[in-house]
Order: C-alpha cells, then structure tokens, then sequence
C-alpha cells in the first residue's frame, strides 16, 4: 500500500503529459491500478453539456410550469439534472437548465434569447487553443468551488459557456435533482 502512495503522484504526472497510459506502464512500476486512474483523457476539449440558459418574461412562473406539468424539481435557479458519466458510470454529473430574466446582461454580447454551457476538460489547454485559432475569448478564467469557467463566441456571435466541472460539490450539497 505504501507503494501505491509513492507512486501514485508519478503516475498522474504521466497521465497529464499523454493522453493514456497503458496498463503495461503501471506494470512496470509495480502496480496494478484501474483502467480509470490509468485512462484519464486530458485533450482539452467539449465532454457534455452542462447547461442550458434562455430569457423568459417570468422566470419563477416558468419554473413553476415546469415543474407542475413536466414533473422537473426545481429551485431558486432553475432545475439540476443529475446525469451519468459515459465514460465513468459510478460518477455523477450535472446539467442546470435556467430561465433567466428577459431583461438580464449575462448573455451579453450576444443577442440571442439562449445560451448553452458547456462540460470542458483542460479548460486552461482549451482556451490556449482557441486564442491560437482567433476565437474571441470574452473574460479571463473565473474558479469557484464547483468549477471554472469562462466565456466565449462561436462563428455566429451565440456566447457560449464553458465549464470545466468539480461535480461532487454538487453532490455534497445535496437537495432535489430532475432524474
């Protein structure tokens, strides 16, 4: 077991220079690990969705619709779906879907009635190949205890969020999720 602690901080560090590392490789250090630790995919790139934000007339009467026709359990925010991870099934991740007042500045510039949030990995690599591909970056990357995030435009002027998640927050919270 000592060797596992040893190791393990070794192991990561290869994980995060290539995008697998094989079994053989943990076998040669000695150790036998999941394929999970073992297959951590660190390419910055979209993984899910991880909200869905649109404008309404009446946010809370929304809501409430929802809620009483659609069965959706609802908050102060919206609703939190609670979803599984594909790659990782025993992980729980999570989707907000949000009205927002009509009137609200967060979607700004854009001037669309939407805005999509997206799951990320390696939103640090992701950002630095979208500045090397000219995209418009619209702020720096924010960290709160349930993520990061930042903000972008896509080729038709939408502002997009991306979010690279910290899951279990949510899960330690507790309270009411749409299933």
């Amino acid at each position: 077991m000592k060797t596992y602690f040893l190791i393990f901080p070794i192991l990561m560090t290869l994980c995060q220079c290539k995008t697998t590392t094989s079994i053989q490789d943990a076998n040669i250090a000695g150790l036998k690990l999941s394929t999970e630790i073992l297959e951590r995919d660190t390419i910055p790139k979209v993984v899910g969705i991880g909200g869905i934000f649109f404008r309404s007339e009446n946010p809370v009467a929304v809501r409430e619709w929802y809620s009483q026709n659609l069965g959706m359990e609802v908050n102060e925010y919206g609703s939190l779906f609670e979803v599984r991870n594909a790659k990782r099934p025993e992980e729980i991740n999570y989707l907000q879907w949000s009205p927002f007042n009509e009137k609200t500045t967060y979607f700004d510039p854009s001037k669309k009635e939407f805005m999509i949030n997206y799951r990320v990995q390696n939103i640090e690599g992701l950002v630095r190949k979208l500045k090397e591909n000219n995209v418009v970056v619209l702020d720096s990357i924010e960290v709160y205890e349930y993520g990061k995030f930042v903000h972008i435009m896509d080729a038709e002027g939408n502002k997009i969020e991306l979010w690279e998640p910290i899951d279990h927050v949510f899960t330690e919270m507790g309270g009411s999720t749409t299933k």
